[in-house]
């Protein structure tokens, strides 16, 4: 009997242990349906998406948990505030694009193995032969299919709130987007599309002139915030020539920081550009880069939002940039930036100048 009574005393035993193991595990769904089973909350996460790393710093207040990044969103952090937040995140890897690429998807899946990631995120767009090796690797590997909207931003950081196993901070930044997005439909509400100012946006601007047309998630935020997309009939993205730009004469023009050595004195200097309204009037302007650059989507777009709509319609939107920063960033951060390193983020040297900035100085 007393045999029997320690059997069963093992055997209960076992089974507690098997169900606390299970108790733990996370199953999360990507952005193509797939559902993925975590033995527990991801702690090594790498990211080719280049928004999701500082999506996951966002959700996580801290650089812990990503232990790769694409290049690009490695010169974004290193670059931007969040290598001065969390110095650790200067030290993320960056090999892991084949061959030592410092653009594209193409993964490197031996050294990517070699780091033992909890979960790999990858963009659907790269394509089955970027994602199929990764899969075939035995890598948790959850598809983020970027969107036309702020919808799939959203779907992104529920998605990342669940696999780090903080659901209620992906509700609480959703619930400030949707916000955001409300009191701009609202303050726009009646203005006529010939209120609404001409704009170019260029991704990449330095050699070559990159934009997207408004089934885009960066060309849709241009009609969010009240102005029209001139390149609103490309599909996703395109290469466009100067004289296209030219022929559309945009009034405003937004450039990104993709590039290190993209500046506004490319178009106020060029011999065409330079004839554009946009120029002529000072209206160009670089969008700031803070956790992540404001143009694509990220955690922190709604600060994108407030700054695009007081350029586009500063007779409709006067939001406090600087306030809604320093109230922003320590729940996202967890940490408040200076005024000198909001100096930074707005591009205040940059944009020096250009029409109506100076709203956005410290007083």
């Amino acid at each position: 009997m007393k045999k029997q009574g320690f059997a069963g005393l093992l055997a209960a035993l076992a089974l507690f242990a098997g169900a606390s193991a299970h108790a733990e595990e996370i199953k999360i769904t990507d952005l193509t349906g797939k559902i993925i089973t975590l033995e527990k909350p991801a702690e090594r996460i790498i990211a080719f998406p280049v928004p999701m790393a500082s999506m996951v710093i966002a959700l996580d207040q801290g650089a812990d948990r990503l232990i790769a990044a694409h290049p690009e969103a490695y010169s974004a952090i290193a670059q931007g505030i969040l290598g001065e937040f969390f110095p650790k995140a200067k030290a993320l890897g960056t090999g892991i694009l084949a061959g030592g690429a410092a653009q594209g998807s193409k993964p490197n899946v031996e050294a990517i193995a070699a780091l033992r990631p909890d979960l790999v995120l990858q963009w659907a767009h790269a394509g089955e032969d970027n994602i199929a090796p990764l899969v075939n690797a035995g890598l948790n590997t959850a598809i983020v299919v970027s969107g036309d909207d702020d919808t799939y931003v959203q779907q992104s950081l529920t998605m990342l709130g669940q696999a780090i196993g903080k659901p209620e901070r992906a509700k609480m930044i959703n619930d400030w987007h949707n916000d955001v997005i409300g009191k701009l439909q609202a303050g726009l509400k009646g203005v006529a599309e010939d209120k609404k100012p001409k704009v170019a946006y260029f991704f990449y601007s330095v050699d070559k002139l990159w934009t997207v047309g408004n089934n885009y998630h960066d060309g849709w935020q241009i009609g969010l915030t009240g102005g029209r997309n001139a390149a609103a009939d490309i599909d996703k993205w395109k290469q466009v020539s100067v004289e296209q730009v030219a022929a559309w004469n945009p009034e405003v023009i937004f450039i990104s920081t993709f590039e290190d050595k993209a500046s506004v004195k490319r178009f106020y200097d060029d011999p065409v550009l330079g004839l554009t309204d946009a120029a002529k009037n000072k209206r160009v302007y670089q969008m700031p880069m803070g956790g992540y650059r404001w143009d694509p989507g990220s955690a922190e777009s709604p600060l994108g939002w407030m700054w695009l709509a007081d350029i586009l319609q500063p007779d409709l939107f006067n939001f406090d940039l600087r306030a809604e920063i320093k109230d922003w960033y320590p729940k996202l951060y967890g940490q408040t930036p200076t005024d000198k390193q909001i100096d930074a983020i707005l591009r205040m040297d940059m944009n020096a100048g250009a029409k109506g900035y100076e709203r956005f100085a410290g007083k």
